[in-house]
């Protein structure tokens, strides 16, 4: 008996009914809950209805689409954020068909007659890949999490690092590179209220760079940055990036270097 808590359900399509009812009744005797169906439409229809399908075990050979093409379909429907794994049943092995199968990533397929206890061992081992594929992505998440938490609060202690600083001259360079560049001879009175960070995301706005390409310079995410360039915008009263960066430009008007209004 499958005593542990099955990660997956397991969809059973085969136009042959009898093949289905035997499939799902050793299953189920097996601890696996299993979702019958007799033709690729009810399948894809349970497949999109039910996420909790993370095995498909399919006949090669059904009328309307193959298992091969079954199985292209639902990897679309997937698509990056759902996972599961295919086992194909056939009838007669071509060797075309198999290698087919396989570049498409079918994980296994069983020559009718099947045998049911080697069937059970292959369903064991791809519930086990599905599960050690469910941790992954739990940790890959919960290292996102971690990072941007991380982040916050640098980006927090820093804020508060120049809170507790008196304020630069308007006239005052942010820094040396700035000033060897002669970029940054003044600085809009209005950009004075922010932090260093956000001082430093208006800066490479205003020389057209992307989120990404400001994410990579200060070593943060691109969700980071989005949260940074919203800040700028609302605390300066800017509408949108190209008004942030007029503003900043050295060349602009000093009424519109002082005030964004």
């Amino acid at each position: 008996m499958h005593t542990s808590n099955p990660l997956i359900k397991v969809l059973v399509v085969d136009d042959q009914s009898l093949i289905v009812e035997e499939l799902c009744e050793f299953l189920e005797s097996s601890g696996y809950r299993c979702v019958p169906c007799n033709s690729t439409r009810e399948a894809i229809s349970a497949f999109v209805a039910d996420p909790e399908i993370g095995l498909v075990l399919c006949d090669l050979h059904m009328p309307e689409m193959n298992g091969i093409e079954l199985t292209q379909h639902l990897q679309k429907i997937a698509g990056k954020h759902r996972a599961f794994e295919s086992i194909l049943l056939t009838g007669r092995a071509d060797k075309q068909d198999v290698i087919k199968a396989l570049r498409i990533g079918i994980a296994d397929y069983y020559q009718k007659p099947v045998d049911l206890n080697e069937l059970l061992e292959g369903i064991q081992r791809q519930e086990a890949i599905l599960r050690e594929r469910h941790k992954s992505d739990q940790l890959g998440h919960l290292n996102q999490k971690l990072q941007y938490l991380a982040e916050s609060i640098d980006d927090l202690y820093q804020d508060m690092e120049s809170a507790r600083r008196p304020p630069q001259s308007a006239t005052q360079p942010s820094n040396p590179q700035d000033s060897s560049e002669g970029t940054w001879q003044q600085i809009p009175t209005i950009f004075k209220q922010l932090s260093p960070r956000q001082l430093d995301v208006a800066k490479l706005v205003s020389k057209g760079q992307t989120n990404y390409q400001i994410a990579c310079d200060l070593g943060i995410t691109e969700n980071t940055v989005k949260l940074y360039v919203s800040q700028v915008l609302r605390l300066t009263h800017m509408n949108n990036r190209t008004q942030l960066a007029l503003a900043l430009s050295p060349n602009a008007p000093s009424q519109h270097r002082q005030s964004a209004h």
